[in-house]
């Protein structure tokens, strides 16, 4: 339909439909769904998501409610390139899920500030690195003598 640099984002449209500026828009068919192809001054531009993608209305009618939305009330479609048997591609994450990962992000956030406030918080007193290297250096050690021990008797 268009490449990235020739796409027009909802906010710059509404600016235009707001402005008078908008003269015409074009409904068209492709895989997957519905575009549409904004007409103002001597341009014309692919309505795009903010990522610069183009469009897609997987349903006519849920393209037309959105224009009409916007104050464009009057547009030609072009259907040549529909084909009832392809089905848009659904590559968002479904809603529910979305909103599971996040609160599941936010319990784990929630859980970590109050491991690290209980932490802050712990009367006892803390022990030096130093000391703590020391201790594990010798567990190490006790540890590889016992294991050398075992693989001996193998």
């Amino acid at each position: 339909m268009a490449h990235a640099r020739d796409t027009i984002d909802q906010h710059t449209l509404e600016q235009l439909v707001q402005a008078n500026s908008v003269r015409g828009a074009n409904v068209i068919a492709q895989a997957g769904g519905w575009g549409v192809v904004i007409q103002y001054g001597m341009t014309e531009r692919v309505l795009a998501v903010r990522r610069g993608h183009v469009r897609i209305w997987p349903k006519l009618d849920t393209l037309v409610a959105f224009l009409r939305r916007l104050g464009i009330a009057r547009f030609q479609v072009d259907a040549t390139s529909f084909d009832l048997a392809v089905k848009p591609a659904r590559v968002r994450v479904d809603a529910a899920e979305r909103m599971r990962h996040a609160h599941e992000a936010a319990a784990y956030d929630r859980w970590f500030r109050e491991q690290v406030q209980a932490s802050l918080d712990d009367p006892r007193p803390s022990i030096p690195h130093e000391q703590v290297r020391r201790e594990m250096a010798a567990k190490k050690a006790a540890l590889r003598k016992q294991l050398a021990r075992a693989g001996g008797r193998a």
